[in-house]
């Protein structure tokens, strides 16, 4: 299967939190889009990977990924090295998407940004032929993605363009919460986390707001790129 957009996030909900809205409305338009996770996000403060896979699975329904994979990297102790790069150029040759999604490229949690840039430089690599991969048994072919953009997470960063979501954000917020061990649960016992307190949803809705608002429009979600993109003319920028 060949995807056109693949979101590739260092923890299961990363890609719900930050860019799924930006899949719905594609996925509206017609593109095949899907999501790699690279651990279970096994270190979080609340749930456990084996419920975090199950409401992965979920949101994915609610999305209507075309696919949805795990690489079960080491929670936090990943690294961007041959070994790791290796795991995801498998997945782009296999997929082929046309732009990737990366992580941050700067965040409070430390696995996003060495996610961002592993998933940058695996792409790159992907395109080499002196680098040989196979899948089930079969060499694959060389793929490189048109391009890289990383969706914004808990800080505060600038981005470089921004995507009107705003007929998208109730299908967004019911993905995020199919996450329901990670979110505000008045009967929870578990401990309390920074994405688990009661307005953290709010919190979520007003990023996307304050995007929204430089468009003119209610809503969007907003990206940094790695190299400058361009138009077909003035008219097409909001």
């Amino acid at each position: 299967m060949k995807l056109d957009i693949l979101a590739i996030a260092a923890h299961p909900d990363d890609v719900e939190l930050s860019c799924c809205g930006t899949l719905l409305k594609h996925i509206y338009l017609g593109k095949k889009c899907g999501v790699l996770d690279l651990t279970q996000g096994e270190l979080g403060t609340r749930g456990n990977a084996e419920l975090r896979m199950i409401e992965a699975a979920n949101s994915s329904k609610i999305l209507g990924l075309s696919v949805r994979e795990n690489l079960k990297m080491a929670d936090g102790f990943f690294k961007n090295d041959k070994e790791h790069q290796l795991e995801i150029i498998k997945i782009l040759r296999k997929y082929q998407p046309e732009i990737v999604l990366a992580n941050a490229i700067n965040d409070r949690h430390p696995d996003h940004g060495r996610a961002a840039q592993l998933v940058s430089e695996a792409c790159f690599y992907s395109g080499l032929r002196r680098i040989e991969t196979e899948l089930d048994g079969k060499p694959q072919q060389i793929w490189r993605p048109k391009a890289v953009y990383h969706y914004l997470q808990d800080r505060q960063l600038k981005p470089d363009f921004a995507v009107d979501v705003t007929d998208f954000v109730e299908k967004k917020m019911e993905a995020i919460q199919a996450f329901k061990s990670q979110f505000y649960d008045p009967n929870s016992i578990e401990p309390i986390s920074p994405i688990s307190v009661k307005n953290f949803l709010e919190v979520v809705k007003s990023k996307m707001a304050v995007f929204g608002r430089d468009l003119g429009v209610d809503y969007a979600e907003g990206f940094t790129v790695e190299r400058t993109i361009g138009v077909e003319n003035l008219f097409d920028l909001k």
